[in-house]
């Protein structure tokens, strides 16, 4: 990263504390490492997060002083399963990089094999640029980037996406997702990627207690209030649940708490004036049988 960017990072660091009386929409340091650290589980991704996040401060502090500025690739490798947050922490990158200045807009563009490959030779070129353009000062967030392994037009597409990465070093941040295994094949089979992304962040499964946690969470979020025995059943579920590679995570939680609001609205139907208390709570009935 050119010293440039890096003093332009440090100046926004120490902007922020004479704008953090002022009113913004757009959030702070503080509160968008306060929102990662607020996230379910993840103990190792927040960590991995927070130090990334010290080294391109420091990074941009040290250019302001006029020192030597050391390469930092802000580029992110994230891997694992369907439902483990990764999306969620790509967006809070994407917002942790506007707030230290390296980013001027600060977005999570989301994308994957189809919005960049095309069906003819030279075509998906022309596709892949038009992505990359349009998340220039953001996040380019590619899932199941591995699929681009996979022929010559996924081919012609990392290319693409590799020179864009060293045209637009100072503009473009791309974060590439995706099964681990397949992640690493991925990353091997050009040198250019290699080069580029040095930081793999790996997201676990989530455990009982975590996705009963998710569900907790979601259920407050709408202001619904589980009872022990409908928590009971859920930790019934989730040990029943294979976990195998259509495993939701994070999403199989969600999937049960929004079946479990169908199901309350459905059990209430007849009542013409439902109590408060009725109205919050989720019964063990709610949720869906194994």
């Amino acid at each position: 990263m050119g010293s440039e960017v890096m003093a332009r990072a440090a100046a926004a660091t120490t902007a922020h504390a004479d704008s953090a009386a002022s009113v913004s929409a757009t959030p702070t340091l503080a509160e968008l490492l306060a929102q990662l650290d607020e996230l379910v589980g993840l103990k190792d991704v927040k960590s991995q997060v927070h130090r990334q996040t010290a080294l391109l401060r420091m990074s941009g502090l040290r250019a302001q002083k006029g020192l030597k500025v050391p390469t930092v690739s802000r580029h992110l490798v994230f891997v694992g399963n369907p439902g483990t947050g990764k999306t969620t922490v790509a967006r809070l990158v994407a917002g942790l990089y506007r707030a230290l200045g390296l980013l001027t807009k600060g977005q999570l563009i989301e994308t994957d094999r189809s919005g960049l490959v095309a069906g003819y030779v030279g075509q998906t070129a022309i596709k892949t640029s038009a992505i990359i353009e349009s998340a220039l000062g953001s996040v380019l967030f590619i899932d199941e980037a591995y699929s681009l392994a996979e022929d010559d037009f996924g081919e012609e597409a990392v290319s693409t996406l590799v020179k864009a990465m060293e045209d637009h070093r100072d503009e473009l941040v791309v974060i590439v997702a995706g099964y681990p295994d397949e992640m690493k094949k991925f990353i091997e089979s050009n040198p250019g990627l290699e080069s580029r992304f040095g930081t793999t962040i790996l997201f676990p499964d989530y455990s009982e207690d975590e996705l009963v946690a998710i569900f907790r969470k979601l259920a407050a979020a709408s202001d619904f209030e589980p009872t022990s025995g409908c928590i009971e059943k859920l930790r019934e579920l989730v040990r029943a649940e294979p976990r195998d590679a259509g495993f939701g995570n994070g999403r199989f939680a969600r999937n049960l708490f929004e079946s479990a609001v169908g199901h309350h609205a459905w059990r209430l139907r007849e009542k013409t004036e439902p109590s408060l208390a009725e109205l919050r709570r989720l019964h063990a009935d709610d949720l869906p049988e194994r």
